[in-house]
């Protein structure tokens, strides 16, 4: 498809926004990074609480010219809602101290200082030398996280002691002598293959040994120093939670309903299972369904190298046969590239493209050590959810609207409900649709969708200290025996799953909750317009707007 949409002229409203990149950018350089601009892409930003207060003093000023900036269309309504609530809550999440307990199993500045290396550009030698740049400048990033959490302690706001004591483990394990950052230098080598300079090699190997020794002294740090500072509570509380729920949605929702609509949901997916188990084996349980599945060596990959390659194909395949029928792809968009991840922690994830695509959408798949066997059945619908119809082309299409769209609209806007959201949606889309006809990879859909069912419950019930379903206390132990009988996942998985629950209040529920949006304003579209409804259009509708919050899309889809 070519896009030969005029050019729209930026507005007042549009250089607020630009101008909120540009200082996101200037205060934290891995922005950059991540989005693929220019900037200082060697360094880290303040990671203090110095760094946090000039985030919120920043949102304050970009604030207040928001609100002067007239708003002269439909596209600057929408940047104005969603980038004015999104400006609001950093300065919110400031106040209530949020910053000073940012510590996690999988999305916290503690991993987010390494992960940020994955995706710098590795063609020239100028861009190995900001890799080298960025390993030196590493310790002084740890540093600063180091200041904030201790700040904490003497706020009476710190983490969970259990969130402490595994994030000690973990960074321990990041700052290995053998780890990520000698695996970083031993792989170093341009993109055409060709090797890297030894002296270059040789900055990169004082770089890793300074960023595995910042590592092991901030896991010294964690379990010396703030662990027993730690508070033992894993809940956050209401008033906290509501403002991890509007983050991690961009809307506002009723958690106690929600509550009760994630327990329905459950037991809905359930017995969806349960019929399925039915038709695979005569009978059968849901867990004697899955031994026949994996029993079954047309559905097993051996080895990383053979899960690449499915991986790849599947993908390919999907943009073939949604392309024109459910969706307009761009030839942009149809590049995405499905790679093992140089991490071992576990999880299937997505990173978008640069701002001019020259660095293409990528799937990465942390394979956890040891680990050797992976059931088709049980991924092709994650291959859905993180490429196309899911986060690859949704991220992608909001990049590729350059003409319409600001930096901030393409690139920084939105909610883990509008994205993840999308690609559960995604997911039932393409059952409907029949690409999950075969009912092993149907129970693998289902198997993910009970999980994120079972996580709406689980996430809400421990940190609003709710009843759990059995009529008791919300437990770490509970929380385990409640995901082990609705999840057929290792058991390593599964406590890694609590445990991402109990330390990132919020976000877990927002993959189905944001489904259940995204399904009620198709369906009330598509009552609106009867007959003449268009699911393609409806589709191109929504994504040309890019990633923003569920409130904003919903106001913008039914204004």
């Amino acid at each position: 498809m070519t896009d030969d949409r005029p050019v729209r002229q930026p507005s007042a409203v549009d250089r607020v926004a630009e101008d909120w990149v540009s200082t996101l950018v200037d205060l934290d350089p891995t922005v950059a990074t991540y989005i693929g601009v220019p900037g200082r892409t060697g360094e880290y930003g303040d990671t203090s609480p110095a760094g946090a207060a000039a985030l919120a003093d920043a949102a304050r000023a970009a604030k207040r010219a928001l609100d002067a900036a007239d708003a002269v269309d439909a596209v600057d309504r929408v940047t104005k809602t969603d980038l004015g609530a999104e400006l609001d809550l950093v300065q919110e999440s400031h106040d209530r101290k949020l910053h000073l307990r940012d510590l996690n199993v999988i999305a916290s500045p503690a991993q987010s200082v390494r992960d940020v290396l994955d995706l710098m550009p590795t063609a020239t030698e100028s861009d190995w030398q900001d890799i080298a740049s960025r390993l030196h400048a590493l310790p002084d990033a740890i540093e600063g996280i180091r200041e904030t959490l201790l700040e904490g302690t003497r706020e009476d706001v710190t983490p969970a002691r259990r969130q402490v004591a595994l994030i000690a483990e973990q960074a321990t394990r990041t700052g290995a002598a053998d780890g990520v950052f000698r695996q970083l230098v031993d792989g170093a080598a341009f993109d055409d293959g060709g090797p890297v300079p030894e002296p270059l090699r040789a900055e990169l190997a004082r770089g890793a040994e300074v960023a595995a020794a910042a590592y092991r002294s901030f896991g010294q740090f964690l379990e010396h120093e703030l662990m027993p500072l730690a508070t033992p509570v894993d809940a956050v509380g209401r008033e906290a939670y509501e403002l991890h729920s509007r983050r991690f949605l961009g809307a506002v929702v009723d958690l106690d309903e929600t509550y009760q609509w994630g327990i329905e949901e459950l037991a809905r997916m359930r017995d969806e299972q349960e019929r399925i188990a039915d038709r695979i084996e005569s009978g059968a349980s849901v867990a004697r369904a899955i031994e026949v599945l994996d029993a079954d060596p047309a559905r097993v990959l051996h080895g990383t190298d053979a899960l690449q390659r499915w991986m790849q194909e599947t993908s390919d395949e999907s943009i073939r046969e949604m392309d024109g029928k459910y969706f307009d792809i761009a030839d942009p968009i149809k590049r995405l590239e499905c790679r093992i991840a140089p991490t071992q922690e576990g999880g299937i994830y997505y990173t978008g493209p640069s701002d001019d695509f020259s660095r293409a959408g990528r799937m990465w798949w942390s394979v956890p050590q040891g680990v050797t066997e992976f059931g088709t059945w049980r991924e092709k619908t994650t291959v859905y959810h993180e490429g196309v119809p899911g986060h690859h082309l949704q991220i992608s299409q909001g990049v590729y609207n350059r003409g319409e769209l600001n930096t901030w609209r393409r690139q920084l806007a939105g909610s883990s409900g509008h994205v993840e959201g999308w690609a559960l949606y995604a997911e039932r889309l393409m059952e409907q649709l029949g690409f999950l006809d075969d009912d092993g990879d149907r129970l693998g859909m289902l198997d993910g969708q009970r999980m994120r069912a079972a996580r709406v419950v689980l996430d809400i019930g421990v940190h609003l200290q709710k009843t759990n379903p059995d009529g008791g206390a919300w437990t770490w132990e509970y929380a385990l025996d409640f995901m082990r009988q609705n999840v057929n996942m290792s058991d390593e998985f599964v406590q890694f799953e609590v445990a991402r629950y109990f330390g990132w209040p919020g976000q877990a529920p927002s993959y189905k909750v944001g489904q259940r949006v995204w399904e009620s304003i198709r369906d009330e579209v598509a009552a609106r317009e009867g007959a003449s409804f268009d699911l393609k259009a409806f589709h191109h509708r929504a994504l040309a707007l890019g990633s923003i919050g569920l409130d904003t899309l919903r106001s913008a889809l039914l204004a």
